[in-house]
Formats: structure tokens, sequence, C-alpha cells
């Protein structure tokens, strides 16, 4: 069984974490650095091929209202280069992940300020899969 990638695109780090083999639980989790659209897509096509990934949850930044923003539209396209590769893309609407993912890590002991923002991002990552997970 192919396992589920799921991504939280972010303009300095990218949250990514990968679906145990049976597509229940997150499993593997790590911030990458990418910068530019070309280098992330590559460095995620990567990613997902060695750890044997055939859909991606991507999440997607939709405006407070739910009107598609400049975050969104970057989106689309590495949405784009993914399907490009041969995956199944499913974007998940992010709002308020990175929130929730620092509330859960405050309240498991993470001061945010002591602890570098990667954590935050792949929290959100996991968050995106738990969604994409319970549809």
């Amino acid at each position: 069984m192919a396992r589920i990638m799921a991504v939280d695109y972010g303009g300095v780090r990218t949250g990514v974490v990968f679906s145990d083999l049976t597509n229940t639980l997150a499993g593997e989790a790590l911030t990458i650095t990418e910068r530019g659209l070309k280098p992330l897509a590559a460095k995620l096509i990567e990613l997902a091929k060695a750890r044997n990934a055939d859909t991606v949850a991507l999440g997607y930044p939709l405006n407070e209202d739910g009107s598609v923003g400049h975050r969104a539209e970057q989106t689309d396209k590495l949405a784009a280069k993914l399907k490009g590769a041969g995956f199944t893309v499913e974007l998940i609407d992010e709002r308020y992940t990175s929130l929730e993912a620092q509330e859960i890590l405050r309240d498991n002991g993470y001061n945010a300020k002591s602890h570098k923002k990667g954590k935050v991002d792949a929290v959100a990552a996991a968050l995106i899969l738990e969604t994409y997970l319970n549809r």
C-alpha cells in the first residue's frame, strides 16, 4: 500500500509528514527549506518516491474569508508540478493549522521562542494529514 504525503507549503520552510503504512496515522515528519517552486517540487517528488507515497495532501492557504490569494495561487502551481509527476493531489483547507500547531506544541511544553519554527511546520503538516485521513 502506498503512503500519503502531507505538505504545509511555506515561503521559508515546508512541513512534510508521511502516513504510516496503513494510512491511518502520521509517521515520519520533517521540515525542508528548499526555496523556489522548481527546487521545492523536485525535493517533494524525491521524498515521495523514496517513501512510496502516491497521494499528496497539500495544504491550501485560503484567505480568512475563503477567497484565493497569492499564497493559494503559488500552491496551485506546486500542485500542478506534483500532478505532472504522476501524484494524486488533494488540496486541504489549511486555515488556522499553524495556530493550532502552535497551541499543540505549547500545550505539550514547547516554548515557541526557544524552539525552531520547523516544529510548527511539521505539526501543521500532520494536521493537514489528519484532515485528509478523516474525510
